[in-house]
């Protein structure tokens, strides 16, 4: 069989990003034809998931990037170490003062679901400093790719600023030419000194994180279906709570400004998806499956 040569000696001494690509095969065609990613590629998604994906894209980035300079010196991850390119944090950053302000480290949630994430970076950059590289090319290719995809969407589907604010993320400045650009991480990837074993060890840690975000956004496709029956099975439609911008329903002593913005907004904001946390921490999972699963299809 085609898995069993992949994890016998000779399927192991293929490049190493091939073989990651080819191993997380199935899981990508699950997270690509979720009704999810679907939805949002209609441009379906509301501002307050959009915030509650940004704030969870923090943490992960956070932990990461915290891991990566961690390491940035040892020869399982220095060949790959490109700060200047690839790294989010910053852009995160930008993107929370945007949506939540300059108190927005006071405000924004991080997930139980996002928080396992984090603990499992950390655990790999302390203990598996190896295995770092699994969880920076699927993130960090798959953005690099999928999220200028996504940018367009979310841009047009909550009528964000055409300069780019609240999508930093989204924006590679240190990347003049994207598919040159893979190309070197790639065979700066390939040339990583790996036995067989490790090499294993990398490919499993790869799939383990899209099982874990491909089984959330099940999870939530059945929190949706429960929903869509109606209030009968203890899954109510809540209205969502309204939210501000720094560019639209600026605040004043008697609450949002009037307009057509506020109106848009409003609008955005309601008849998607109820608005409960364990919806929420759901679809920010599944958010960052697709962003990846869409990226590395492109690759």
């Amino acid at each position: 069989m085609e898995t069993s040569q992949t994890h016998g000696s000779e399927g192991m001494s293929r490049d190493l990003s091939e073989l990651m690509k080819e191993a997380t095969k199935e899981v990508h065609e699950r997270a690509e034809n979720t009704p999810f990613m679907k939805n949002f590629q209609k441009g379906q998604v509301s501002l307050q998931e959009f915030k509650m994906v940004t704030a969870s894209l923090y943490f992960i980035y956070s932990a990461l990037e915290e891991e990566i300079e961690r390491n940035k010196n040892k020869p399982v991850y220095a060949p790959v170490y490109f700060p200047a390119e690839l790294h989010r944090k910053a852009a995160l950053e930008k993107d929370l003062e945007y949506f939540y302000g300059s108190n927005w480290r006071k405000d924004i949630p991080c997930p139980e679901a996002t928080q396992k994430y984090v603990e499992r970076l950390h655990y790999v950059g302390k203990s598996h400093p190896e295995l770092l590289v699994a969880h920076a090319y699927t993130r960090y290719l798959g953005d690099l790719s999928g999220g200028q995809v996504l940018k367009k969407i979310a841009q047009k589907a909550l009528q964000l600023p055409s300069t780019g604010e609240g999508l930093a993320f989204f924006t590679f400045d240190g990347v003049s030419n994207a598919t040159k650009f893979k190309q070197l991480y790639r065979s700066r990837m390939n040339a990583l000194e790996m036995d067989l074993a490790t090499k294993k060890r990398v490919l499993e840690e790869g799939k383990k994180f899209f099982i874990f975000s491909v089984l959330s956004s099940q999870v939530f496709e059945a929190l949706q279906e429960l929903v869509s029956k109606g209030p009968e099975n203890g899954f109510p439609v809540q209205p969502k709570a309204e939210l501000r911008t720094r560019s639209v329903n600026k605040p004043s002593e008697h609450g949002p400004a009037p307009g057509k913005e506020s109106e848009r907004t409003n609008r955005r904001q309601t008849g998607i998806i109820p608005s409960t946390p364990l919806v929420r921490w759901i679809l920010a999972l599944s958010f960052l499956a697709t962003t990846v699963a869409v990226g590395l299809f492109a690759m």
